[in-house]
């Protein structure tokens, strides 16, 4: 292809400045077209196809009709074609015997001279009295056959003329018939040169004073004799075939009207057996669905001894034992509960005991010897996680019971998370930490439990701090739509692929072997998750390995009202796959800029930060548009209120990293 020559060989350019004809999949233009041509014709057609694939009765009828059908009409085909060979052999039968017999008269009369007019033929009159002998034949044969046959005598050598050419010789016929059109050229060639009987089939015409009659089918049966001069003609019987193709119409009509109630009867045949059978399965899978919606008490009606009967005694005793099983578990979960609620509680007044116990000997430790002081100190803190372990457990069992309430109000969340900062100040003094707090310029106002609230970003501040490697941790208050969110980024160890969704399972841990240097418990983001359910909102965690992690809390502004997004990312900005993708765009808008001095240049030196600053800069404080991404069902954690069965959620109730 020279250079310059366009794709597809012109060397035109582009038509409408530049802009190439896009063609469809095969090569031809307009397949958008021919899209929505498709798509207009499959919508109304999709409401008949679902029920072809739900209805399994409607499925077997159509298809015992389609095969009852075919079997008929195979049937009938095969029923036609024999009575009408049937029919058409035992015409030509009948034809043959009686023109065989017709073409003998005229033979004999045509070897007996007879008289014409009263005189004896002279031999200066034999050609008229031949043509005279020639009419005199034709009605007579034809008299005797009563509209059963017709005859025509044509003379020698017109085989070679057309039917309906004019001037053909000798011609004569009976009953109106138009002989040279009635008789095909292809018999008279045959009997011209050739001796014997010939038979064909063809449709007798008649002439116009005939009243209009139509042709009509017939079997024509011809053989050349000589006339009372010794001269050779043609001498031809037509046998019409109206009785047989009448015959032939009513076994078809009587075929036709059979095989349409055979198909009727079958096809309900078919829908009756099948309908025996496929309510009973419908009803086990109506049942099915309800035992699946918690209503256990449901059962089959179970009639006869058949195998459907069968079936839903079985059925029925397999529903039976699933609720036994099911109320063994409820009854273990409820004993369960209690057990921990009341082992719990019992544990109160002798922990206390011990408590104060241990309060008086840690205060005399001064007193003690080293290794004693140490001990009663060990003893303090151990006691401290006691209880802490002692009222999550009790928390939990609230949840488990049902019994945990929410006592929303307007609150801002700006107090709550300076709340929490002010109580984890010592912890990440410690850990040489920063907690930077971002969107805190406008209030952040939300109906929730501000006790509830302060117990899930303090759970989440801490594992911040102490994941967090001495690097900063970032709070991040927004609020747009009907939504508020609370992020906490560390840049820490971060999570592994997986971890995002096991991290709130209880007593779940990211380093087993990593020691808890704040003395948590494990049941700290099960505690939070439940937290956010009761609140009708998500908890959602992300992370990536070395890259640090992000746990983004959501809240509806108004209680009771259904989330449709969070005003906060899941995936921070500084997150590498971000970074990445705003280095590729940066470096895609340099290449288009020409070289041009600082053309996306802002971008692209953002994206080439270190992946784990140590005091990353805080870019924005302004809160940003619901994020698609942080809709349920995006495989990220979502906590979603139990009652709503539209959003999404993942398994697992929490736990600490």
């Amino acid at each position: 292809m020279p250079p310059g020559t366009p794709r597809g060989g012109s060397r035109r350019g582009a038509p409408w400045g530049g802009r190439v004809l896009r063609l469809s999949k095969d090569g031809a233009p307009g397949g958008p077209v021919l899209r929505l041509f498709v798509r207009l014709v499959r919508r109304p057609l999709l409401p008949a196809v679902r029920l072809w694939r739900r209805n399994i009765q409607l499925r077997v009828v159509a298809a015992t009709l389609l095969m009852s059908l075919a079997v008929v009409l195979a049937l009938g085909f095969v029923v036609i074609a024999q009575v009408s060979k049937g029919l058409l052999d035992a015409k030509e039968e009948a034809a043959q015997s009686q023109a065989a017999g017709g073409f003998a008269v005229a033979q004999e009369k045509a070897n007996t001279p007879s008289a014409v007019d009263g005189t004896e033929a002279a031999d200066n009159k034999v050609g008229r009295d031949a043509s005279t002998w020639m009419n005199s034949l034709v009605k007579q044969l034809a008299s005797g056959g009563q509209t059963a046959f017709e005859v025509v005598a044509l003379g020698a050598g017109t085989g070679e003329q057309a039917p309906g050419a004019q001037g053909v010789k000798g011609a004569r016929a009976s009953g109106n018939v138009d002989p040279t059109a009635s008789v095909p050229l292809e018999l008279r060639r045959a009997v011209n040169h050739a001796t014997g009987t010939f038979k064909t089939f063809s449709q007798i015409k008649y002439t116009a004073g005939s009243g209009e009659k139509l042709p009509e089918p017939a079997l024509v049966v011809g053989k050349r004799l000589t006339d009372i001069n010794g001269d050779p003609y043609d001498l031809y019987y037509l046998f019409p075939l109206t009785q047989e193709e009448e015959s032939l119409n009513l076994v078809k009509s009587t075929i036709a009207t059979a095989g349409l109630f055979v198909v009727v009867l079958l096809s309900a045949i078919a829908s009756l057996v099948v309908r025996q059978i496929v309510t009973p399965v419908r009803m086990a899978a109506g049942i099915a669905e309800r035992l699946s919606a918690g209503r256990l008490q449901e059962r089959m009606k179970v009639t006869g001894e058949d195998d459907i009967a069968r079936l839903g005694e079985a059925f029925n005793k397999m529903a039976q034992n699933l609720q036994n099983k099911i109320q063994q578990l409820e009854d273990l979960s409820r004993m369960q509960r209690r057990f921990v609620s009341d082992v719990s509680h019992e544990l109160r007044t002798p922990l206390t005991t011990v408590r104060m116990a241990a309060d008086v000997i840690h205060d005399a430790r001064v007193d003690f010897d080293p290794i004693t002081a140490r001990s009663a100190e060990l003893l303090a803190g151990q006691l401290d996680r006691f209880e802490s372990l002692l009222a999550d457990l009790l928390e939990i069992s609230r949840f488990d019971a049902g019994a945990a309430a929410l006592e929303a109000e307007p609150i801002d969340l700006r107090d709550v998370v300076r709340r929490v900062i002010d109580g984890a100040e010592p912890l990440a003094e410690h850990k040489g930490t920063r907690i930077r707090v971002l969107g805190d310029t406008q209030p952040v106002i939300a109906e929730a439990d501000a006790r509830r609230v302060e117990r899930v970003l303090r759970n989440l501040v801490v594992n911040a701090v102490e994941h967090g490697e001495g690097r900063d941790v970032v709070v991040r208050l927004a609020s747009a739509g009907g939504a508020v969110a609370v992020a906490v980024r560390d840049y820490g160890v971060g999570l592994k692929p997986g971890e995002a969704t096991r991290v709130f399972n209880r007593f779940w841990r990211a380093d087993p072997a990593r020691a808890r240097t704040t003395g948590g418990t494990g049941l700290g983001l099960s505690i939070a998750v439940e937290d956010a359910r009761l609140h009708g909102g998500w908890l959602q965690a992300w992370g990536e390995p070395g890259g640090g992690s992000q746990f983004r809390l959501t809240l509806p502004r108004t209680a009771d009202e259904p989330l449709r997004g969070s005003p906060i990312p899941l995936e921070p900005e500084d997150s590498r796959g971000n970074r990445a993708r705003a280095a590729a765009e940066a470096a895609g808008r340099g290449n288009g800029s020409g070289g041009r001095p600082g053309a996306g240049g802002g971008r692209a030196e953002r994206a080439d930060r270190s992946p784990i600053p140590p005091r990353p800069a805080v870019t924005t404080a302004q809160p940003v548009p619901a994020d698609p991404t942080a809709l349920p069902g995006n495989g990220a954690r979502v906590v979603a209120r139990p009652a709503d069965q539209g959003a999404a959620q993942e398994d697992g109730s929490g736990g600490g990293r």
